[in-house]
């Protein structure tokens, strides 16, 4: 090769890598494996809902989508790493109320800003939470619930996932609207809260669906409502909150992200895959199977949607004075 040949080939491969990686991904995309980063540990229902979604879409795709744990800090070391990642289209990161909804409000020294470091590709799904209760609880519906808290305000303890968590706030929103006292519990976890909750410890507690459904269906609990606007479609005789407390709604939801410099025509990709499989019927049953609505949006809508969430969930954060350090 003669040495311009040579000096030209080297002035090619200077720019090629030169060029920032997002440009450098631009070409047919997935053409290696794409990483699924889930701020939670394995068996969450985020993890569960969204480990079927990335199985659905590794059959469509010509590259695998590899699931990512990284647990701890209330999911903020996950959504850290995934604000962190490199915009190429090759991360994926888990969004949900609580890390892209509630954290904001809740965390002061939150090393990530949940509108400015993600692109919002879609809502994946929604899960209401509910009042579940322990059998001998006298109340059985929000009526009584109202009623009895009204007759003994702060005598009524419920139970959580821990501060900040959407059981909480729900709770806390839940006596802002209806003008009444619960005395908080906060547990490591929804699981020692229900472990709780089942050995008659604690009287009630908020949980999602998900998790609630298994100990309604053996007897262990008993429901109370439901947060969302509608009934849960997998409990269509339990009520919802707001059909006794108007205007009542808080849901949990998961859905996908990237980082915000990812290149648009990635993240269409993504969108139109995903809200496409998010409206077939298999999958739409199987995400109710698994607790879940399947909750397909556009990119904008998706984006609008959690600034939406990061407003209301700060005012009931405010209203409760609730402050998370970490």
């Amino acid at each position: 090769m003669a040495r311009r040949d040579w000096l030209g080939a080297g002035l090619a491969l200077a720019g090629a890598a030169a060029l920032p990686r997002t440009a450098r991904a631009s070409g047919a995309w997935p053409n290696r494996p794409v990483r699924l980063l889930i701020p939670f540990p394995p068996g969450q229902a985020t993890d569960t809902i969204l480990r079927y979604l990335a199985d659905e879409l590794s059959r469509r795709w010509p590259q695998r989508i590899v699931v990512d744990n990284r647990a701890g800090g209330a999911g903020v070391v996950g959504m850290e790493a995934g604000a962190r990642s490199v915009p190429d289209g090759y991360t994926l990161v888990a969004s949900t109320s609580g890390t892209n909804g509630i954290n904001p409000s809740i965390i002061p020294s939150l090393p990530y800003d949940a509108v400015k470091d993600f692109t919002y590709v879609t809502t994946v799904f929604t899960v209401p939470l509910m009042i579940v209760a322990h059998p001998s609880f006298a109340p059985n519906s929000v009526a009584e619930l109202l009623a009895a808290a009204k007759a003994d305000p702060g005598g009524i303890n419920y139970g959580s996932g821990g501060p900040g968590t959407s059981q909480h706030l729900s709770a806390e929103m839940f006596c802002s609207q209806a003008g009444v006292t619960l005395t908080h519990v906060p547990y490591k976890g929804s699981g020692p809260a229900m472990t709780d909750l089942i050995a008659g410890n604690i009287p009630i507690m908020f949980d999602s669906v998900a998790s609630a459904l298994p100990h309604i269906q053996g007897g262990r609990i008993k429901p109370i409502g439901v947060t969302s606007a509608a009934r849960a479609p997998q409990l269509p005789a339990v009520p919802a909150i707001g059909e006794t407390l108007s205007g009542y709604e808080a849901i949990g939801w998961g859905g996908l992200c990237v980082p915000s410099a990812t290149p648009r025509a990635v993240v269409e990709r993504v969108n139109t895959d995903v809200t496409a499989l998010l409206r077939e019927p298999r999958i739409v049953a199987r995400m109710q199977e698994l607790g879940g609505t399947a909750a397909p949006q556009s990119i904008e809508a998706a984006n609008a949607f959690v600034a939406s969430e990061i407003r209301k969930w700060g005012e009931v954060a405010r209203a409760a004075g609730v402050k998370l350090e970490g």
